[in-house]
């Protein structure tokens, strides 16, 4: 793979924060009231609250100790990278993963391109499901492993699976850390207007998945010079080598371990409101499992966590880093003063015109606000009353935020999910730009035309 110009991810975001110590000189202070939300469990912002404050700029020295609190504020993210990822190294170090792969080719030869679709509903059923991001990073060893041997690009892997599970994210009718949390901040049913959003996100999943194959097909080298990559011998441990085709009990078991984990997951996340902790606690359970099932051991369990913490640092230091571009813009008094510009003109347009501002208002505000939780808590309630000012349903505020925030959350540099992915996939920032920005465009059109069509039918 060719050595890419543009900077270092790492170097990105540390820039990224030096930028955003810049920003607390130049932009006014400013701050909204805010009080505690019960039904969330946040600080929320009330609107109509919104006043200069006396400025509070963050030196360059201050922004980089500030690592420290973006590091803390990210924490539970950070931990839960760490155990899915020790739980993934583990079932790969069983053999599972790469048996999984001889597997697939085997049932899909001479249909090999049926993998990316097959794939990408799997990981934009997650996404749709739980906001699946961070938890991609320790699945990129197995995906690059399998598009490798079919001649993909690295790009191909990181788009059917972490794109897709973005843009699902988007979509979602039923994400409970994106539309969930925006519509209960705006006082709507959970899961009211399902049918409106399941329409858009098929055709949004499909659409990525359909340019994810073409894209696929373009750049493809041949699959035989691929597979000489990979040598390796996918036996897992006391077992002897096999052709690959088929999984076998213990494979098939430790396989299915993983399912229910997922399975287990979802109705955690939609059923029991679990958080991050319930999350990794799953993962650190399915990897012990995995480890003693597929015949490591408790020795060979603790060395593949081991592995796999040592392989997630980088990812889960990346992801502390752009939370703290956050931090000091929080600290320098300025995302208010961000949030109150961008929403407060937006009174004097149109109805529709209002909505579609809102879209590209939350695309702006995502960049220093890479957290799609957190920037419906900033903004929601900020929406709401000017959204009922407008005569304008409170569901299609829902809608800008979620598919302003939510698409933008695939391409912006501060989102450190996104990098981390990249960097664990060894794809360059700019030749993912290059390759998904007219991809997410046109889905933003997508979004805008259905925002339209929801201003249209009155949608509630």
């Amino acid at each position: 793979m060719a050595r890419s110009r543009f900077p270092h991810p790492l170097v990105l975001l540390v820039a990224c924060v030096l930028l955003a110590s810049v920003a607390t000189y130049l932009v006014p202070a400013g701050q909204y009231d805010r009080q505690h939300d019960p039904a969330t469990g946040r600080d929320v912002v009330v609107a109509g609250t919104f006043q200069e404050t006396e400025p509070s700029p963050v030196n360059f020295f201050e922004a980089i100790a500030a690592i420290t609190a973006g590091v803390i504020n990210a924490a539970d993210v950070i931990v839960l990278v760490f155990l899915i990822g020790g739980a993934f190294a583990v079932v790969d170090r069983a053999g599972t993963l790469k048996r999984l792969v001889e597997w697939l080719l085997h049932r899909l030869r001479k249909r090999d391109v049926l993998i990316i679709p097959v794939v990408g509903i799997l990981f934009a059923s997650a996404g749709a499901l739980e906001n699946m991001q961070e938890e991609i990073v320790p699945m990129l060893p197995v995906l690059l492993l399998l598009t490798r041997r079919l001649g993909f690009t690295r790009v191909t892997a990181v788009a059917m699976s972490g794109g897709a599970a973005l843009v699902a994210s988007s979509f979602s009718p039923i994400n409970p850390f994106q539309v969930g949390i925006a519509q209960g901040m705006a006082e709507l049913p959970l899961l009211s207007g399902w049918a409106f959003r399941l329409v858009f996100l098929i055709i949004a999943v499909a659409f990525w998945l359909w340019m994810t194959t073409r894209h696929a097909m373009r750049t493809r080298s041949a699959p035989e010079a691929a597979a000489a990559l990979d040598g390796d011998d996918d036996s897992g441990p006391g077992e002897e080598p096999t052709s690959g085709v088929a999984l076998g009990p213990r494979h098939g078991t430790i396989l299915s371990m993983v399912l229910v984990t997922f399975a287990i997951l979802a109705y955690g996340l939609l059923g029991l409101g679990w958080g991050f902790p319930q999350m990794g606690a799953l993962f650190f359970i399915m990897g012990v499992a995995a480890g003693l099932v597929g015949g490591l051991g408790w020795q060979g369990t603790a060395e593949g966590y081991v592995e796999g913490f040592r392989s997630m640092a980088l990812p889960a230091l990346l992801i502390g880093i752009a939370r703290t571009i956050f931090v000091v813009l929080e600290q320098g008094r300025v995302v208010d003063t961000l949030v109150h510009a961008l929403f407060t003109p937006l009174e004097g347009l149109p109805t529709t015109l209002s909505a579609l501002g809102m879209l590209v208002a939350h695309v702006g505000i995502h960049v220093p606000v890479s957290s799609v939780s957190g920037q419906a808590v900033l903004t929601m309630p900020v929406l709401v009353p000017l959204s009922d000012l407008l005569g304008l349903s409170r569901q299609v505020a829902v809608l800008a935020y979620q598919y302003g925030a939510g698409l933008c959350d695939a391409i912006t540099p501060t989102n450190g999910s996104i990098m981390a992915i990249l960097v664990a996939a060894g794809v360059g920032y700019d030749e993912w730009f290059k390759v998904t920005a007219r991809w997410l465009l046109a889905l933003l059109g997508l979004g805008a035309f259905a925002i339209v069509i929801a201003v249209a039918i009155g949608l509630q």
